[in-house]
């Protein structure tokens, strides 16, 4: 880790601190694979390994990515880590022997930007259903301790009013045959995979379902709302966005995120938990604001927040009016809590961007 990634270095502490001494232990001996681990979830949780996996007694840990949109500089670090074997590989026709023992599986390989899934449909549909599938059945037999998979709160679809907060036994309002239905429903069908390999044959699976993370490892070109913002300030050019700003969202930085996916996975049982920011529900023209404030504190960042039509013509299509998660099962479950406010994670995905070196891949290499 570069001696600039200070905020990088506070998160990964956090999270450890974070952790129970049962989950401590319950790492402990653990052999790890991580799918699809360049992306966005992916990066804090490959960099927590990294720093703390030996601490902690991990064995191993496998990372495997195909690398579709490049492959970013902290990847390669990673490679030359000595707990890490990191494989150039795709789900959808890997045969997993090179991970034969891992025990501990970490499935996030997909295309989560809607911008990306819009243009390689197929490909998010194959990752998410067929990819899944070859896992479940190469580990069916194996002994293996948890399998967590990363579903997404876009199961929900478009929430009715009286659902917001969302709790994970809403069925959910989603267009099959919209410009999103390849990553909203091959997410829903996954997750109905992980249930019958569950309930048929006892398979080891939890469900997550995450709600707008942002911070470290999410890339600025990723054409998502914060990445775009953030691009915008540190180039000093004007916030755009590309809608009319009215829709709410809440949002949950990385570290957060990465915390509640270890006690998830750590739980080790069939369920489904949300997790996200459950307090903080924003327009996004307010995020925008956000950024601009922080920008021109931090920087001097001195654009104005402007609106522009998208050259994709369904960037706004299905889009959900709001998403909130309800945190109820994982505060009262797993005793986990968001620690860390939209204002000051937006500083710190600032500050964390203008520090690292763009060689790293952040800046210029898509998700």
């Amino acid at each position: 880790m570069k001696a600039d990634d200070g905020i990088l270095r506070e998160d990964l502490d956090n999270i450890l601190d974070g952790l129970t001494e049962r989950e401590r232990r319950a790492l402990a001996g653990r052999t790890v694979l991580v799918t699809g681990f360049a992306g966005s979830l992916g990066f804090m949780l490959a960099r927590f390994f990294a720093r703390h996996g030996q601490e902690l007694g991990v064995r191993r840990v496998y990372a495997l990515d195909n690398y579709v949109f490049g492959k970013p500089g902290w990847a390669r670090e990673i490679a030359e880590h000595p707990l890490f074997t990191v494989r150039e590989g795709d789900v959808t026709r890997e045969d997993f022997a090179f991970a034969g023992d891992a025990d501990l599986i970490f499935h996030l390989a997909s295309l989560a930007s809607p911008v990306h899934y819009r243009r390689h449909p197929i490909e998010t549909m194959d990752a998410d259903v067929v990819g899944l599938r070859r896992l479940l059945d190469f580990y069916r037999d194996k002994g293996i301790f948890n399998l967590l998979f990363y579903s997404t709160s876009e199961v929900y679809g478009d929430p009715a009013p009286d659902a917001v907060p969302t709790r994970e036994t809403y069925w959910g309002n989603v267009n099959t045959s919209g410009p999103r239905a390849c990553y909203d429903e091959s997410k829903r069908y996954a997750e109905t995979l992980c249930y019958n390999f569950h309930h048929q044959a006892a398979f080891p699976v939890t469900v997550l379902r995450p709600f707008n993370s942002f911070g470290p490892g999410l890339r600025t070109n990723d054409q998502r709302a914060p990445a775009d913002f953030a691009l915008d300030v540190l180039r000093n050019e004007p916030i755009v966005l590309y809608s009319d700003g009215k829709a709410t969202r809440t949002f949950c930085y990385a570290s957060d995120t990465t915390l509640a996916s270890l006690k998830c996975a750590l739980y080790a049982r069939y369920d489904i938990f949300n997790i996200g920011n459950d307090a903080e529900e924003m327009t996004v023209r307010e995020l925008a604001e956000i950024f601009r404030a922080a920008g021109q504190s931090l920087f001097g960042y001195s654009g104005d927040v402007i609106h522009r039509e998208h050259a994709d013509k369904h960037y706004n299509t299905d889009n959900p009016r709001r998403r909130r998660p309800d945190l109820t099962k994982i505060r009262t479950t797993l005793g986990y809590a968001p620690a860390v406010s939209t204002r000051a994670g937006v500083e710190r995905y600032l500050r964390y961007l203008k520090a690292v070196d763009s060689s790293q891949g952040l800046l210029h290499v898509s998700p």
